[in-house]
């Protein structure tokens, strides 16, 4: 016997306010999920608060500080205070004690750090979104030992950055095996220029393979069906790859070139390995380093600096060029 209730009663009990009892089972069973998520969530909120939000914010009430040290005007140490926005007219302004910075001093340094790091920035994420699209494109056809090949291209991003920065370091010595393949006398890291392709070339080769991975796992999304088809009507391999290729694999490409650009902002241990920052190959990064050996406070200054430049960067990206991870998903998803 049926014991569903006829859709006169259901109509009325409705009507009435009274819940059935299968929706009342469904609205406890959806409360019960959203209070034991929000337990399970609730220890990464709190580590993440702990290591990510507490620093940034100490770190932006420290920028507002002085530097404890001695005075120049009396000759005796003082305690930090309120600073105002003094240590980041230090760094945007290039002022020290209210005054021009001399020549040579860290004070002096920030916009050639800001620009150097978007030299490499800029250049070595081109030159490896290309790169990485053609061993994408290797990697996607099929032929004997593909596995193998695809093992081989990870095995530079698999080496640690430290160790890459060393094995080039070695390789652009000047009696290094660049120097003796080419038959040229280059010193690499002696000088402004040759430092800074050494660097690009040398992140290049590190970070090529995962652009090459993450473009790859966009093309594999693509149905073997569009290209049939688009042969069928007689379109060109550029046409194929101007007209279905770069535009369904832009939201993965787009992703890739975000992740590669935040990271390379960020540059540190490479040029740093390499040339220790000489030549003009400082980067933000090592500037930061190199300021908290002077005070903690204008340090923390300049790295806030820094992570407002690269949250801009992140912004623009995903605002006005489409990376968007989670809709990049989302897309794939309904693929």
């Amino acid at each position: 016997m049926s014991t569903k209730l006829p859709e006169r009663t259901q109509a009325k009990a409705k009507a009435e306010g009274h819940h059935m009892p299968g929706r009342e089972s469904a609205d406890r069973k959806q409360v019960t999920q959203g209070r034991w998520a929000s337990l399970l969530l609730l220890p990464t909120l709190v580590l993440l608060a702990i290591v990510i939000i507490y620093p940034v914010v100490n770190a932006i009430i420290m920028s507002f500080q002085k530097d404890a040290g001695l005075n120049a005007a009396t000759g005796f140490f003082e305690q930090g205070g309120a600073a105002g926005f003094d240590n980041y007219a230090h760094w945007l302004l290039q002022q020290c004690n209210g005054q021009a910075c001399p020549p040579g001093t860290i004070g002096s340094q920030f916009w050639s750090a800001f620009g150097t790091t978007f030299f490499f920035t800029v250049v070595t994420v081109a030159l490896e979104t290309v790169l990485g699209f053609w061993m994408a494109i290797i990697m996607a056809r099929s032929f004997r030992g593909r596995s193998a090949v695809r093992a081989a291209v990870l095995v530079p991003w698999a080496i640690p950055t430290a160790v890459t920065a060393k094995l080039w370091f070695f390789i652009f010595a000047f009696d290094g095996i660049a120097n003796k393949l080419f038959g040229t006398q280059i010193l690499w890291t002696g000088s402004e220029w040759p430092a800074k392709w050494a660097i690009v070339i040398s992140d290049t080769w590190k970070t090529t393979p995962f652009m090459a991975l993450l473009i790859l796992a966009g093309l594999q999304l693509i149905p073997d069906e569009v290209y049939e088809a688009a042969k069928v009507d007689g379109a060109t391999a550029w046409q194929r790859f101007t007209q279905i290729t770069l535009p369904l694999v832009k939201p993965a490409l787009m992703v890739a070139v975000l992740f590669r650009v935040l990271d390379a902002l960020r540059m540190f241990d490479l040029p740093y390995i390499m040339t220790q920052g000489a030549n003009n190959t400082t980067t933000l990064s090592i500037l930061v380093v190199d300021q908290i050996r002077e005070g903690f406070n204008s340090a923390a200054a300049l790295s806030t600096i820094t992570f407002i430049v690269i949250f801009l960067v992140a912004f623009i990206f995903v605002r006005f060029l489409g990376a968007n991870a989670v809709g990049a998903a989302t897309s794939s998803g309904k693929k």
